[in-house]
């Protein structure tokens, strides 16, 4: 590991046009679920001026069956995108949650993928597609997260708070934020550059008003990054391109799905390269990546290691996983191939077959549109949701170890 060096993360906004988009898509796999926990949802948005488009393949009891609406689903649905675009604040010009144009282009899930998916006879229900997911912790955070995306994303939540509750009337939904942090080894020591692009009301990109925009962001960094880590040698970027009162999916067109970085580690870790938001928890995509995540926290949460990385495969249509991979970084106190086989021992993980995965961490529930801005990991477990953050596997990685 080297000594001393330089690492970045970047995080979006809930108003983001692609992190619009991912809530959509999310917000239609809860609808979805709420109405039938096995429902087979792929769902991808299309936001853009004015206009959000849905494409994708579901299947659903009472919503939509052998090719057919049931009364009323797509009024619900439009209500639901419509809705969740009024929440993220979008009442502008040219993206309002009243006036955009609509289209739902979703239609019926693929017989021939159903087939592998489905459980029948002595088949158990099989991976939704082939592919690689990555987990990861480390003991930056302490929620096991990289302290780069960690503090990122905690400088746009905070926005968002202040825009939501009236305390910051002059910001608009959309942002982007950057941290670079030096680490002496595993420690962050010193934050060097903090970028933040927000989107604003007019005026407050000249005078007055962008010293007072200026300061009020500074201050949230001040808020949300340790003192110890400011100093007068940190490099503050607001608004470098000057005016942005153009944005969301006005300003750029958005999509699901193209925000995986920052919905994961922010490149902390690799990516198997699928995409979360719109799926439900058949596609391996999601539920093996949470899987992952949760065997990674729990690892470090244990003591086993200060970093962690794992990696699960799965061909489409076949239950087991084709390989499970960790690697502690040289941190571990144990070797990699005694965590992997304990793993194996540790029969409430199902196997890490995908009906494992959804029966361990409760995944067929409407649990998904909270998800979908800020990151999928590092978040707080409550209730039903983000299971995948627990620490609860720890004694039983102990057990499996002794």
């Amino acid at each position: 590991m080297r000594s001393d060096y330089l690492f970045t993360s970047e995080s979006v906004s809930e108003g983001h046009p692609d992190k619009v988009a991912d809530q959509i898509s999310d917000a239609i796999v809860d609808l979805f679920l709420s109405k039938d926990p096995f429902a087979r949802i792929a769902c991808e948005t299309l936001t853009t001026t004015q206009l959000v488009v849905l494409a994708g393949e579901i299947r659903c009891k009472g919503v939509y069956e052998n090719d057919q609406w049931a009364p009323g689903a797509q009024d619900e649905i439009e209500k639901t995108v419509r809705d969740t675009v009024k929440r993220i604040g979008y009442e502008q010009d040219g993206f309002h949650w009243k006036n955009f144009r609509f289209e739902n282009n979703l239609h019926a899930q693929s017989a021939h993928i159903a087939q592998g998916v489905d459980a029948s006879g002595n088949k158990d229900e099989g991976a939704g597609d082939q592919g690689i997911m990555f987990g990861y912790a480390a003991n930056d955070t302490p929620d096991l997260m990289p302290a780069t995306l960690y503090y990122s994303h905690k400088i746009l939540e905070t926005m968002a708070a202040d825009r939501h509750s009236g305390a910051a009337p002059f910001l608009e939904p959309d942002a982007k934020s950057q941290v670079t942090l030096r680490y002496q080894g595993s420690t962050p020591v010193a934050a060097t550059a903090i970028v933040v692009s927000t989107q604003h009301g007019k005026g407050y990109d000249e005078g007055e008003k962008e010293a007072e925009l200026h300061a009020y962001v500074k201050g949230v960094v001040a808020k949300v990054i340790p003192a110890e880590l400011l100093s007068d040698e940190t490099v503050y970027h607001i608004n470098p391109t000057g005016s942005f009162e153009i944005g969301g999916p006005d300003g750029d067109a958005g999509l699901t799905g193209r925000k995986i970085i920052v919905d994961t580690y922010g490149g902390a870790s690799p990516h198997g390269g699928g995409a979360f938001s719109g799926k439900d928890p058949t596609k391996v995509d999601r539920s093996a990546a949470y899987i992952t995540r949760y065997l990674a926290k729990n690892i470090v949460a244990a003591g086993l290691a200060q970093r962690c990385t794992i990696q699960l495969a799965y061909a489409i249509g076949v239950a087991k996983p084709l390989s499970l991979y960790v690697d502690t970084h040289g941190t571990g106190t144990v070797g990699d191939d005694k965590i992997e086989e304990a793993i194996g021992k540790i029969e409430k993980l199902g196997g890490l077959t995908p009906r494992g995965i959804r029966e361990h961490l409760g995944l067929n529930k409407p649990i998904y549109q909270k998800t979908a801005a800020y990151g999928h990991f590092g978040r707080k477990p409550e209730g039903d949701f983000f299971p995948w953050e627990k620490t609860d596997l720890v004694d039983d990685l102990k057990a499996a170890l002794a």
